[in-house]
């Protein structure tokens, strides 16, 4: 897989998040023709890495609400 470069923009660029998709384009493409090498359709690769990307997403969702609730207990206390 080809190396993904680091971020040149400031976390506050409007770009930011498109220049995150172009680190990250190549890279996925290995990653998308690599399972399609071994049998995989395209269609169900794809389709794979977008749940992944929901359950990931879900899950950092629910981490930042339990921070909130672990600051608010800690603030009780």
């Amino acid at each position: 897989m080809r190396d993904i470069v680091r971020p040149f923009v400031t976390d506050d660029d409007p770009d930011r998040h498109i220049r995150c998709q172009d680190a990250l384009q190549a890279a996925f493409q290995d990653l998308v023709s690599a399972a399609i090498s071994v049998g995989w359709s395209e269609r169900e690769v794809l389709l794979a890495i977008g749940d992944l990307v929901d359950h990931q997403v879900l899950s950092l969702e629910a981490n930042d609400r339990t921070d909130v609730l672990v600051a608010l207990l800690k603030r009780m206390t």
